[in-house]
């Protein structure tokens, strides 16, 4: 599977490196440049910036992990809620194609390529479906139903991945009479693992108030 772009391992090379970084920054740049031209833009200037430091807050935390699941995949401090809080506070097309830049960023991270579909439900989809959150942005408890939503649907996509493409790598520790299952315990046991923690901190009253507060500061006008 060696290539200008792919090594023959699975890995990039420098020039996939390189493509993958551009295509992120193009994609998210031009997705707010685009909503400029119509009468209700998707990004504005003020919006753009918040969005790359959310990308840059959850891409920072997804390298601390709190611990790791018993048969893969880690608990990391809270990264996926960054991505959400986009969201939450922007609206599903904000949120989406934050997500979507942040899924390239993570496989530039991590790259493992099998095949392109396989590259899209692990990274580019599963990442941006965080971006469901916005559904409910107006909603009461908008960012704890958004968060909910985001990270299932983040699991179905890595999930349908895991059936396509991983099922050979299930570890011999894992047990065989959840064979079936095993792309949905895999990816669901760190990814709720994670939720859970992540929805205890954001229920607690100083996160809540402080949230909001950070919220106020990135919509006002």
């Amino acid at each position: 599977m060696s290539n200008f772009l792919v090594t023959a391992d699975g890995g990039l090379t420098a020039a996939g490196y390189g493509v993958c970084a551009a295509a992120a920054i193009i994609l998210f740049f031009i997705g707010g440049l685009l909503g400029k031209q119509s009468k209700k833009p998707v990004l504005s200037t003020k919006q753009l910036v918040f969005c790359a430091m959310a990308m840059a807050l959850a891409f920072l935390t997804s390298y601390i992990k709190l611990f790791s699941a018993p048969w893969g995949g880690s608990i990391t401090l809270c990264s996926m809620l960054f991505i959400c809080l986009i969201g939450n506070w922007y609206g599903l097309r904000a949120g989406i194609l934050t997500g979507l830049a942040y899924g390239i960023l993570q496989f530039l991270q991590e790259p493992y390529v099998l095949s392109f579909f396989q590259v899209c439900c692990d990274y580019v989809l599963a990442f941006a479906a965080l971006g469901l959150s916005g559904l409910f942005c107006k909603s009461k408890n908008g960012l704890l139903k958004g968060y909910l939503l985001g990270i299932f649907a983040r699991g179905a996509f890595h999930s349908l991945g895991g059936y396509l493409y991983w099922m050979e790598y299930m570890p011999d520790t894992f047990p065989q009479a959840l064979k079936p299952v095993y792309p949905i315990v895999y990816n669901y046991s760190y990814i709720l693992a994670e939720g859970v923690i992540t929805v205890i901190i954001i229920c607690l009253p100083p996160v809540a108030k402080a949230l909001q507060q950070v919220k106020r500061k990135a919509v006002e006008a």
